[in-house]
C-alpha cells in the first residue's frame, strides 16, 4: 500500500468478531528501537482497542529485522499464540542491504504463516531514510504498528 495514499490508521474493522479470548505474539526487532517501540505501541494499543486481553499479549525481541522470521517461527511453534505480529525498520543506506533483508523478511514471513496455518503480520516500515520511517512510526502517514495489528485482528476474524 502507498502511505502517501492512505494513512496507516485507517482500517475497516466493520467485519471484525470478538477476538477478546485469542493470544498475539509481537516479535520487535531491537535496531531502531526509537522507532519500533512506537510500532509496538501502536500495535499492542489496537488489539486491546479490539478487546485482546493485556495478558494474552506476548512482546519478545530480536537483534534485527532479519531474525524476525525466526522470531516469528517461535512464537507460531506454540500452540497456544492465535497470530505473531512482527515489527522492525530497514532503511535504505549506501549498500543494497535493504534489498536483501526486505524480500528475506516478506518471503520469510509468508512461510511461517502457511507453515503453521496462522496469521503473521508484516509490520516492517521499508523506507528510503528516518524521517520517512518516523512519518511511519505515529507521524503524517500513521503508524505501521497500528496497521499490522489491524491485519492480525481481520485474519483472525477470517
Amino acid at each position: 500500500m502507498a502511505t502517501a495514499l492512505k494513512n496507516l490508521n485507517d482500517y475497516n474493522k466493520a467485519n471484525f468478531a470478538d477476538v477478546s479470548d485469542k493470544k498475539v505474539g509481537i516479535v520487535v526487532a531491537e535496531w531502531h528501537n526509537e522507532i519500533t517501540d512506537v510500532l509496538c505501541t501502536g500495535a499492542i494499543d489496537t488489539l486491546l482497542k479490539h478487546g485482546i486481553k493485556k495478558e494474552n499479549i506476548f512482546r519478545n525481541t530480536v537483534p534485527g529485522s532479519f531474525e524476525l522470521t525466526l522470531g516469528a517461527q517461535f512464537l507460531a511453534l506454540q500452540p497456544e499464540i492465535d497470530a505473531v505480529i512482527c515489527i522492525g525498520v530497514v532503511i535504505k543506506g549506501d549498500t543494497k542491504h535493504d534489498d536483501y533483508i526486505n524480500h528475506a523478511v516478506a518471503n520469510g514471513l509468508t512461510n511461517v504463516a502457511l507453515k503453521f496455518n496462522k496469521p503473521v503480520a508484516f509490520g516492517l516500515v521499508t523506507t528510503n531514510n528516518l524521517e520517512q520511517a518516523l512519518d511511519r512510526a505515529g507521524g503524517k502517514h500513521g503508524n505501521k504498528g497500528v496497521e499490522a495489528a489491524a491485519a492480525v485482528i481481520g485474519m483472525l476474524s477470517f
